[in-house]
């Protein structure tokens, strides 16, 4: 067994992204790396109060994890309700005249912290059945944008958009306990 690091949340032995599909098609690689970034955004959250969630990184930044986890919330939302599926879904944070209240309503409030993971966790269960629910991954739809995106697209997206804010979550966790990396 490698050397446990002090900085690591886990032993990788337990790390639940370890372990997945390798070798897989197109369909088993992308949505394995999307579990495994959404799991990485649940690690860098885990044994944190609401306070310590809701803490702001630095002025004049509203950037929390809550905030993270209610605006990853709404993109799931955006892109595989609303988007991908057609839904007519209201937004659940957002608005016209608050357009950033995926991160402005990010209060050390333990039931916003309990709401939040709640809304996040339905919109990846409903990520999860629609992907699996479809048979082509070159199904398109409205990119908001004038444009088509296709569900191999999006997944990818979604990648991205999970490593971009798991790398902010990494700073925020840092800040707040000394947590860091993995």
């Amino acid at each position: 067994m490698a050397p446990h690091r002090a900085d690591m949340f886990l032993d990788p032995v337990t790390d639940p992204r370890e372990g997945g599909p390798r070798l897989g098609d197109e369909r088993t690689t992308l949505t394995e790396f999307l579990r495994c970034q959404r799991l990485t955004l649940e690690l860098k959250c885990s044994d944190l109060d609401a306070e310590q969630l809701a803490r702001r990184a630095v002025e004049p930044s509203t950037m929390s994890l809550l905030g993270l986890v209610r605006h990853l919330a709404e993109v799931e939302r955006g892109w595989f309700r609303r988007r991908m599926a057609g839904e007519d879904a209201p937004r659940l944070y957002q608005t016209e005249s608050d357009p950033d209240g995926d991160f402005d309503g990010a209060r050390a409030d333990p039931e916003v912290v309990a709401e939040a993971w709640q809304r996040w966790r339905d919109e990846v269960a409903f990520a999860e059945r629609l992907v699996a629910d479809t048979d082509d991954l070159g199904r398109s739809a409205d990119d908001g944008h004038g444009g088509r995106i296709s569900l191999r697209e999006l997944l990818v997206h979604m990648v991205e958009e999970y490593a971009r804010h798991n790398g902010h979550a990494d700073l925020l966790r840092e800040r707040i306990d000394g947590r860091l990396g993995q």
